[in-house]
């Protein structure tokens, strides 16, 4: 195996080899947003869900851990304006990250064929310095079809990572808009 490593990494050309380091970058920098924003938004859903709770069950404001609680301490008349500043804030908040990972979806299987194509033409290059045949063309399209496998390798994993933050944001946006329609019900 480890042979086998080290024959790839002499043979790649070194613009392939920098499109894997890339797209290796890519896919350390996307599972760390990921993880972050998983994990503080599902923090996020279980104090509003709780802040909901309250809210249904008679009490008459937000739990003091809630978004909306910055917005309602601030002002002086709770209105529906001030109600609907404090859910685009945490609409803004709640998205943070995805920009970065639908990014990453979108670009890296374009990089990765960059680097084939890279790898290809080198491949075509060394056959026409030498007298190679197929052998040396099927060795070269493989490897550097490594550099395409590898951009939609990670292109999956930002698209999934992208649509489970997208699913729990929307959560989240719909726990705070019903905070603040109850509210507001209660003030009618």
């Amino acid at each position: 195996m480890t042979n086998e490593i080290l024959d790839f990494y002499l043979k790649s050309h070194p613009v392939t080899l920098g499109v894997l380091a890339l797209l290796s970058i890519y896919f350390i920098v996307l599972n760390w947003v990921f993880l972050y924003r998983y994990f503080s938004i599902n923090n996020w859903l279980h104090v509003e869900n709780s802040s909901l709770e309250s809210l249904l069950m008679g009490s008459s404001t937000v739990s003091g851990n809630s978004f909306l609680n910055n917005f309602l301490k601030t002002s002086t008349n709770i209105t529906k304006e001030v109600l609907e500043l404090g859910s685009l804030a945490a609409t803004k908040e709640a998205t943070k990250g995805l920009s970065i990972l639908s990014i990453f979806a979108s670009t890296t299987p374009f990089i990765g064929l960059f680097g084939t194509v890279v790898s290809i033409l080198d491949t075509f290059s060394h056959i026409g310095q030498s007298s190679g045949g197929m052998g040396i063309i099927a060795s070269g399209v493989s490897d550097a079809l490594v550099a395409t496998a590898s951009g939609i390798f990670v292109a999956i994993f930002a698209y999934t990572y992208h649509q489970i933050l997208h699913r729990k944001s929307y959560e989240l946006i719909n726990l705070i808009q019903m905070q603040s329609d109850a509210i507001i019900a209660r003030r009618v």
